[in-house]
């Protein structure tokens, strides 16, 4: 593996976890596929469509989003929304982030006993 690969590597694993975060969270709001991944694309945090569909059903599997099918338009339209343990679920996750993310930038700074 390439000093480029492992970059890239280790760069799709963070974003793992985090697009799970950031489809929880911008969910709260119902939302269909496509303009989540606009959504999600206009707050830096572009995600593949191939990579966006799959999770969004694991997710619903899961429990963590619940959906509708609008049919009022001529193309049906599937919208997820957050369910009531995936904002549980967003909530840990947010309070987790933000240790890391404290902790991460003592390490960064040298701030670190």
């Amino acid at each position: 593996m390439t000093p480029d690969d492992a970059t890239a590597s280790h760069l799709q694993e963070l974003r793992r976890g985090t697009t799970v975060l950031a489809c929880l969270l911008r969910l709260r709001t119902p939302e269909y596929g496509y303009a989540l991944l606009e959504s999600l694309a206009g707050l830096d945090l572009a995600v593949d469509a191939n990579t966006l569909y799959p999770l969004l059903r694991r997710l619903e599997k899961q429990g963590l989003l619940t959906s509708e099918w609008n049919t009022d338009e001529a193309r049906p339209r599937k919208f997820y929304r957050t369910s009531p343990a995936g904002e549980r679920l967003a909530v840990a996750l947010t309070d987790d982030w933000r240790r890391i993310d404290t902790a991460l930038a003592r390490l960064t700074e040298g701030d670190v006993p």
